[in-house]
C-alpha cells in the first residue's frame, strides 16, 4: 500500500520503557517492577459499589468536569488531607487517569517556543507531551543516591521563555518525597513570575517511614499557579480503570477544560458514581 507523505511531532521517541519492560516480564515469568501498579486486589466494598452503580441508569455521557458528587467528594477530601479548599463544580475537573490529566495541563498552556522545566529521571509522559506541543523540555537532573533537587540550577534554568514547571512528589521513579521546606523553596522562586507549575501527586497516598506528602494544595502562593494531578487507579489499585482528577484555580481549570472537552469530552459515568459513593463511606 502507498504511503502518504507527513512529518512525525516526535520522530524520535523510542518505545515507551513501560512497554519494553512489560512484555519482557510476562515474556519471562518475572516480575513486572517497571509500571506503578499494586499487586494486590482493590477493596471489595468498592466493587461492590460498582456493581451498584452498573444497575442504575448511569450508561450515557457524564458531565464534562465530572459528576457532582465525586467532585463534592475530592475537594472535601482535599481539604481534609490538605487544608486547601477547591470549588467542586469550577476547580475540580473528573480525567482518564492522572496521564490525561497531566497531557492536557500541558497542552492548555504550553505553546511553540515555550520552555518547560522537567526534573530528571521522570514519568516519561512528560517530555513527549511538551514537544508535541512545540515547546522544549528544560531538563534538571536530580543529584545522588537521594534523588536531591538542586533548586539553584532550578533557579538558572528560569528565563523568559519559561512557561511552565513540572514535579513529581512522591517521585517516580525514585519515591522521593519533596520536603515542606523544598516547596517553599519553590514557591518563593516563583513569586513573581508568570509559570505555571503541574504538579503530579498520583502516589500521594503511598508515603512511607514517617515522612508526610507536601501537595502543592497545602501551599497559597504555589496552589494559585499550579494543576494537581491525582489518580485514584494508585490510590486504590484500580490502575486499569484509568480514573484520575485535576484540580485548579478556576481561571486556570476553565483553560483546562477547552482541552479536556475536545480530547474526551467526559469519564466513565457509572465508575464515576461507584467511586462517590465509596468515598462518602
Amino acid at each position: 500500500m502507498a504511503q502518504i507523505a507527513f512529518k512525525s511531532k516526535l520522530p524520535e521517541l523510542p518505545t515507551s520503557i513501560f512497554t519494553t519492560m512489560s512484555q519482557m516480564a510476562k515474556t519471562q515469568n518475572a516480575l513486572n517492577l517497571s509500571q506503578g501498579f499494586p499487586d494486590f486486589p482493590p477493596d471489595s466494598e468498592l466493587l461492590e459499589c460498582v456493581h451498584q452503580a452498573m444497575q442504575k441508569d448511569y450508561h450515557q455521557y457524564a458531565p464534562l468536569g465530572g459528576i457532582f458528587p465525586l467532585r463534592e467528594q475530592i475537594a472535601e477530601k482535599i481539604q481534609r488531607c490538605y487544608g486547601a479548599s477547591y470549588h467542586p463544580q469550577k476547580e475540580i475537573t473528573v480525567t482518564v487517569g492522572a496521564t490525561q490529566a497531566i497531557f492536557t495541563a500541558i497542552s492548555a498552556f504550553v505553546y511553540p517556543g515555550d520552555e518547560v522545566i522537567v526534573l530528571k529521571p521522570a514519568y516519561d509522559c512528560y517530555e513527549p507531551t511538551i514537544i508535541a506541543n512545540g515547546g522544549t523540555p528544560v531538563l534538571v537532573q536530580m543529584q545522588g543516591k537521594e534523588h536531591m533537587v538542586d533548586w539553584g540550577e532550578v533557579a538558572s534554568c528560569i528565563g523568559p521563555k519559561t512557561r511552565m514547571i513540572i514535579i513529581n512528589t512522591p517521585h517516580n521513579p525514585s519515591g522521593r518525597v519533596i520536603s515542606r521546606e523544598e516547596m517553599l523553596r519553590l514557591e518563593d522562586l516563583l513569586r513573581n513570575t508568570d509559570i505555571i507549575v503541574v504538579s503530579d501527586e498520583v502516589y500521594e497516598h503511598l508515603v512511607f517511614d514517617g515522612l508526610q506528602h507536601e501537595s502543592a494544595s497545602r501551599f497559597p502562593d504555589l496552589a494559585s499557579r499550579s494543576l494537581v494531578c491525582a489518580s485514584f487507579g494508585k490510590t486504590f489499585h484500580v490502575t486499569g480503570w484509568k480514573m484520575g482528577y485535576c484540580s485548579a484555580p478556576d481561571y486556570l481549570m476553565a483553560e483546562f477544560q477547552k482541552i479536556h472537552e475536545f480530547a474526551v469530552f467526559c469519564v466513565n459515568h457509572p465508575i464515576q458514581h461507584a467511586l462517590a459513593a465509596y468515598l462518602k463511606n
